[in-house]
């Protein structure tokens, strides 16, 4: 069985731990479907009802950029947002990996930035909330892709570092998994027991307070649906995270990776905060999208996530700016603007978005992941008291777990 086969196969059944009878739904590009072809397999051979796929196409999504009218450039097609509707209490893949990444280089920033599906994004972000599908990400390399990693369009090569990070090379990868897993969610239990009320970022151009949420835990992308069904949403893995307070963020931060989101690149971003909120925008590149993305509602301009990943990771200690959100997020800490998860919050899936913002869990239309941690910055607990304990120094994880991460 070589990596595509792998891969799908951790895809159905530790992403999206698709149960016996179960619809499997598939998101992909046209470029992904040799992965899309082989999830299908892996899903049908697991047990599935019935295997659906879905493709969508980022040129087309590019021509929408340059010529549609202003006032629909969000527009979502009713089919595309009634196949988002019909995932509800299914198995459901998302594949990623950019076919071409300079695709939206000669787009007006800010129209690229608004050229999203706005109603989709609501959907998918409403079914996540409510806990409402075992979903999963995965990532399919393209030629187009490996030439900006790696510097040539060597898709088998592109694959084989996918594989080191994705465990695809373990002997057996779906207990690999587990086992990695198993390790997080024990340091997330340290970060549990440490009580901490605050979580404090300083670096090189960084220093940066995040308010907790009482009521939040620490949690893996290890999720269970409403129903029950464990599923990991993110394949690669190596952060554990909260749902921090929307009104508590202070300080400035400076972005340690450039952000990469849909074609739209942001390099040497950095943030300043208020009472919550981001006051200031600047970067070396890119400095349109993030205001836009900033500014695309009330909430934009909050932290929903707090996530802690040391250099330790799978994913770091390749070296490798995989410029895609998937890997790079699990590479370093990092934060995202807009939505906040309701895992980490007992009961919060049955909120009402007005009950979720006065629980202190912020709602927006976005969830932009920064990466904000790495070998200079320091990531310290403070709680309530004002004592401190530090969890990340010098991008090492030094909050004591036990037995600690293997990974």
């Amino acid at each position: 069985m070589g990596h595509l086969e792998r891969y799908a196969e951790l895809a159905v059944v530790v992403g999206t731990g698709l149960r016996p009878g179960q619809r499997l739904v598939i998101c992909g590009e046209p470029e992904h479907a040799p992965l899309v072809r082989a999830v299908a397999e892996a899903g049908w051979r697991a047990g599935a009802s019935d295997v659906e796929c879905v493709y969508v196409d980022d040129h087309l999504r590019r021509l929408h950029a340059i010529h549609a009218a202003e006032e629909s450039l969000d527009r979502t097609p009713d089919w595309l947002e009634q196949a988002a509707r019909s995932t509800e209490e299914a198995a459901f893949v998302y594949i990623v990996g950019d076919a071409d990444p300079n695709l939206f280089h000669d787009v007006d920033p800010a129209r690229a930035a608004r050229a999203e599906p706005l109603r989709l994004r609501k959907v998918n972000r409403d079914l996540t909330l409510r806990l409402a599908r075992a979903w999963t990400v995965v990532a399919c390399p393209t030629a187009g892709w490996a030439n900006e990693v790696l510097g040539t369009p060597d898709v088998d090569r592109l694959w084989e570092e996918i594989a080191a990070v994705a465990r695809l090379d373990a002997d057996d990868p779906v207990a690999a998994w587990s086992e990695h897993i198993e390790a997080l969610e024990t340091r997330a239990s340290a970060l549990v027991a440490a009580d901490f009320d605050v979580v404090r970022f300083t670096g090189p151009g960084t220093a940066l307070e995040i308010g907790l949420l009482g009521a939040a835990v620490w949690k893996t992308a290890q999720s269970t649906t409403a129903w029950g069904q464990r599923h990991v949403t993110n394949l690669p893995t190596e952060e554990v995270f909260t749902t921090p307070d929307r009104g508590r963020a202070e300080g400035t931060v400076r972005l340690t990776a450039p952000l990469h989101w849909y074609g739209s690149v942001v390099e040497g971003g950095e943030l300043r905060f208020e009472d919550g909120r981001v006051v200031d925008v600047r970067a070396e590149s890119g400095t349109e999208f993030l205001r836009s993305k900033v500014a695309a509602d009330e909430g934009a301009a909050r932290v929903g996530e707090v996530a802690l990943v040391d250099t330790g990771s799978a994913v770091g200690r390749r070296g490798l700016l995989f410029r895609s959100l998937l890997f790079d997020e699990n590479a370093s800490s990092h934060i995202a603007l807009g939505s906040g998860y309701t895992d980490p919050i007992e009961g919060a899936s049955q909120l009402s978005e007005d009950e979720r913002v006065a629980a202190g869990i912020n709602s927006s239309s976005i969830h932009l992941d920064m990466m904000i941690g790495g070998p200079e910055v320091d990531v310290t607990g403070v709680r309530a008291d004002r004592t401190t304990e530090p969890i990340i120094e010098q991008g090492v994880w030094v909050l004591s777990v036990g037995e600690g991460v293997r990974n």
